[in-house]
């Protein structure tokens, strides 16, 4: 049988170290000997001894946190010997290497998979205040190990070494050392009285040193943020994600 579809960028990717890499732009290969954690429902082949098992979002404090901000990643844990697949809806794929002292904030929509080695939390994104639909919490990572995640199209990365402004739904990841505030970028006049809107009323600023990671496309809001926000019930919230 003959076929341009069996060339060799098609075939799988083979290694000597067991882990994660690219099999292709789209897709996550991880020849796992031992443990890793993935996206529920992400899965698309795998070969060999492999057990998957749901956790929800990592534990009890995290799903409660993750029912309340409405933000986590909803997680496997994959264990045995064998070749596993991921991808997510055919989302462009980028793995990070972690390392000792390193902590990253991003968005839980983005979170692919990563080595079970890492950490992560449930954070309110520094001085974003009450005013986003989006984006007022993120995972943040720590640790030693590889994360993968996705990308709608493919990202621009941000050295932030000047005042650095970003659309907050297009914002997949950054350093977690980063300062973030809001910034409104829309300017108050007649037109905005008269309903003329640019679309681009606030954004999320960042400073420091350290990188942010912005897709080419808009995550939609996350659903009931307004509700949480209009409540103002801060106290038990600001106690968990203490």
């Amino acid at each position: 049988m003959r076929s341009a579809l069996f060339s060799a960028e098609n075939l799988e990717k083979e290694s000597h170290q067991p882990g994660m890499r690219l099999q292709n732009s789209k897709m996550l290969k991880i020849e796992l000997n031992g443990e890793a954690m993935a996206r529920v429902g992400s899965m698309v082949a795998y070969q060999g001894q492999v057990q998957f098992q749901a956790l929800g979002s990592g534990g009890l404090g995290k799903f409660l946190k993750q029912k309340l901000t409405g933000e986590g990643v909803p997680l496997m844990r994959i264990s045995g010997r064998g070749d596993v697949f991921l991808a997510d809806y055919a989302a462009d794929v980028h793995i990070i290497d972690l390392e000792p002292g390193d902590a990253l904030s991003i968005n839980g929509s983005s979170v692919l998979a990563f080595d079970s080695t890492l950490q992560y939390d449930i954070k309110m994104v520094g001085g974003a205040g009450m005013m986003s639909s989006s984006g007022l919490f993120n995972c943040v990572f720590s640790g030693y190990g590889r994360i993968a995640i996705t990308t709608k199209g493919t990202p621009v990365v941000l050295n932030v070494d000047a005042p650095t402004y970003v659309d907050p739904q297009a914002a997949v990841c950054w350093s977690a050392n980063l300062q973030t505030g809001y910034h409104r970028a829309e300017q108050l006049g007649l037109g905005t009285l008269l309903g003329r809107r640019t679309g681009e009323a606030y954004t999320m600023s960042f400073a420091g040193q350290g990188f942010v990671i912005v897709q080419p496309s808009e995550e939609p809001p996350i659903q009931g943020m307004g509700r949480q926000e209009q409540s103002g019930g801060g106290g038990l919230l600001n106690q968990l994600l203490d």
